[in-house]
């Protein structure tokens, strides 16, 4: 009795896991920084979602799947002001493990647990350390400012708009 319901549960667990699901993972922890710190960063799905929004450095977990035999992708945006934006991919590639389905998982695991927990991939890069350039148009923008200027570099134009105090 004892024996049998080992073998059963055995039996059970390799039926029903699957090799990426067990060795690896599927949501991947992802490092972003920046210099300048303190951007602002924004990620969006592939759908256009914003699924975070916070500054640098940080730390974030990443589902690697976005549905059924689908790799998740995301787009992380930097912004700072006085800085140029940068807009940075975040892409999934198919993990090694998931071939072990093939000894370990089986047929369950190669072709229904691992392509629907998003564990048949994985993150191509674990951290990100982008650098923003300045922004080349800072001081375009008119603002007021005091120029002190002698009356003999004016043009008689300009003289003859000049008011008596």
């Amino acid at each position: 009795m004892k024996r049998t319901s080992i073998l059963i549960l055995g039996a059970v667990a390799l039926l029903t896991s699957s090799c990426a699901s067990i060795v690896s993972k599927s949501s991947w922890p992802i490092a972003i920084n920046s210099t300048p710190s303190e951007a602002k960063i924004s990620i969006t799905d592939k759908k256009g979602v914003e699924i975070y929004n916070g500054y640098t450095p940080a730390n974030i977990k990443l589902k690697s799947g976005s549905g059924f035999f689908s790799k998740a992708r995301y787009q992380i945006k930097f912004t700072k002001d006085g800085y140029e934006s940068k807009t940075v991919p975040v892409e999934f590639k198919l993990n090694g493990w998931y071939f072990g389905n093939i000894l370990f998982g089986g047929f369950i695991g190669l072709l229904i647990v691992d392509p629907a927990t998003g564990a048949m991939y994985r993150a191509e890069n674990d951290a990100f350390n982008e650098t923003l350039l300045k922004n080349a148009n800072i001081g375009a923008v008119d603002k007021p400012s005091l120029k002190l200027i002698d009356i003999n570099d004016l043009s008689k134009d300009q003289k003859e708009k000049l008011v008596k105090l």
